[in-house]
């Protein structure tokens, strides 16, 4: 039976492969260029109306944005990020500052240029995959809190599309959100300029009359007083429905804006230090103690072998 032996001897080889490769690796990574992640952090506050999550969902698909059924309206902030709507917006035509270099030990160059520009894709198509990996947002389901994050090589740059992305999202919030008391204030402006109009007319009708006659109550023709009656009667209704639809549209202009959703930005973006890509430390060990053990096994594989089979025999 083979005498038994330890793992750590003959050692030497497996070293100096596992140094040889450890110093390509750490080379190879040099010339891949560093990524930079700008984060942003919202607290959307739901909108105090009861239809909130249904006139964003609307708002949405006016714009092409499919929102399905979902419980608060940052759920509904999450799809709108995602869409392609806010994606063809931050790809252009709007042109950033920025300095990048092609690898880590290369100068930093300056660059004006589109995100579409950028990203070097050769169509429309391409660039909204590439997006899905630029532009990212996380949902927290306790705290609602979203997460955008930006990933590119410039820092400048991911700052610069991650701030955009929530002036974006704030401005599709405030300006193409359709409310309910926003759409209740249209129609009942509408409805008290019409208003208005029957009780000027009424007001004509009921001063010509008057001035035909004055005493029309004392009159002794039937058809005076009843005639006198009813248009006095229409200039008292007429007045009443002014009045009760200018009380209706004050209330829907304070519904509009107790109905708009907002939101409560708690971290704009700052422009990233640390790099989030690649993890040239962690690569260079992996493949030093991938290749140590490899060597290793290779050297002593018919010790191995031996070591295995003997253990199995007397078992």
């Amino acid at each position: 039976m083979p005498s038994r032996f330890t793992f750590a001897s003959d050692l030497k080889v497996p070293l100096r492969n596992a140094v040889l490769v450890g110093i390509t690796v750490a080379l190879i990574t040099l010339f891949i260029p560093n990524k930079y992640v700008s984060e942003a952090r919202i607290l959307p506050a739901d909108s105090r109306g009861s239809a909130g999550l249904g006139q964003m969902a609307a708002a949405a698909a006016a714009v092409g944005i499919a929102v399905p059924g979902q419980d608060s309206s940052d759920a509904a902030f999450v799809d709108i990020v995602n869409s392609h709507w806010m994606w063809r917006k931050l790809l252009g035509p709007e042109k950033y500052r920025f300095h990048t270099r092609f690898f880590y030990l290369g100068p930093w160059r300056e660059r004006e240029e589109t995100l579409y520009d950028y990203l070097d894709v050769k169509n429309m198509d391409r660039a909204m995959k590439k997006m899905k990996e630029v532009l990212t947002v996380k949902r927290d389901l306790k705290t609602k809190l979203l997460t955008l994050s930006a990933e590119t090589q410039s820092p400048e740059l991911s700052q610069l599309v991650v701030r955009k992305a929530v002036g974006i999202l704030e401005d599709f919030i405030q300006v193409k959100s359709r409310t309910r008391g926003g759409n209740k204030a249209v129609f009942t402006a509408e409805r008290l300029k019409e208003a208005q109009d029957s009780y000027t007319q009424a007001e004509r009708e009921s001063m010509g009359f008057l001035n035909d006659h004055r005493n029309f109550a004392t009159s002794n023709e039937p058809a005076v007083r009843m005639k006198g009656t009813r248009l006095e009667n229409t200039l008292k209704l007429r007045q009443q429905v002014v009045t009760t639809l200018t009380l209706n549209y004050e209330q829907a202009l304070l519904e509009e804006k107790n109905d708009m959703p907002i939101l409560n930005l708690l971290d704009e973006g700052d422009v990233p230090i640390d790099k989030s890509y690649p993890p040239r430390s962690i690569l260079v060990l992996m493949a030093m103690l991938l290749v140590a053990a490899g060597s290793w096994g290779w050297t002593h594989r018919e010790r191995l072998k031996t070591y295995l089979l003997s253990g199995s025999e007397e078992a």
